[in-house]
């Protein structure tokens, strides 16, 4: 099997429940379906006024942390958009209404992140889903590796296409939330009681750190040697910088 059609497997294994037609634009992804059904939620993490040159990345790492450490999730994926955000990407085991997926994102925001809060339809819209080219900024959106996410923080884009071949070892040991899973993290969520944030310098060493949770103080050593673990070589290394 070539690495697109791999690459498609594992988007549709994730995140859709129709096939995308081409599997090469897919820039304007519907995670839903007319039905109102949907296994994909993706939260965007834009820049907020007032951040720093990295605060939208730390405020995606308390978030992330939050969902495995307090909602007991699987780690979710995480990408750069290609246009200035960065993603997290929630894949859901079984098709779940739309009005769920959007109230799960709401509630997550109002109790990590409640200066950040989620689009009306965030369930329903459209999205750029990773790999693909973003037309109005010419960068590419990718999945990432999530210690590599800092790194990203100016431009949350690439300038080439990312290796498919990278893109799937990202994908393919990721999980799905379970029917259960998801609706006892709704009943967490449900009494909108703030939850205590992670501090963002409270981040442990790799080893340390529970398998799957945001690394953010990864060094690049550390990032090099899992990608190699995972027989993924590191080709983002020259946009690191120096």
């Amino acid at each position: 099997m070539s690495n697109s059609l791999k690459l498609a497997a594992e988007l549709q294994r994730l995140y859709l429940i129709s096939p995308v037609p081409d599997a090469l634009a897919r820039h304007d992804v519907r995670l839903a379906t007319p039905e109102g059904l949907t296994r994909g939620m993706m939260l965007a993490f834009p820049k907020l006024k007032g951040d720093a040159d990295a605060g939208h990345w730390e405020r995606l790492c308390m978030v992330a942390n939050a969902l495995q450490e307090q909602l007991e999730l699987p780690a979710p994926a995480v990408s750069i958009s290609g246009a200035g955000a960065f993603g997290l990407w929630l894949s859901l085991q079984a098709p779940t209404p739309v009005a769920q997926a959007q109230a799960f994102m709401e509630l997550v925001c109002a109790a990590y992140c409640p200066e950040m809060k989620p689009a009306a339809d965030a369930a329903t819209a459209p999205v750029a889903l990773p790999p693909c080219l973003r037309g109005e900024t010419g960068k590419w959106a990718a999945f990432i590796h999530p210690g590599m996410g800092a790194a990203f923080a100016e431009e949350a884009g690439l300038d080439i296409a990312p290796p498919e071949a990278g893109q799937i070892g990202f994908l393919e040991r990721l999980e799905s939330i379970g029917a259960e899973q998801f609706a006892q993290a709704l009943e967490r969520l449900r009494p909108a009681q703030p939850k205590a944030l992670i501090p963002a310098s409270a981040a442990a060493p790799v080893s340390a750190t529970p398998e799957g949770l945001l690394l953010k103080d990864a060094t690049l050593e550390d990032i090099i040697q899992y990608l190699h673990s995972k027989n993924i070589e590191p080709t983002f290394r020259h946009l690191l910088p120096k």
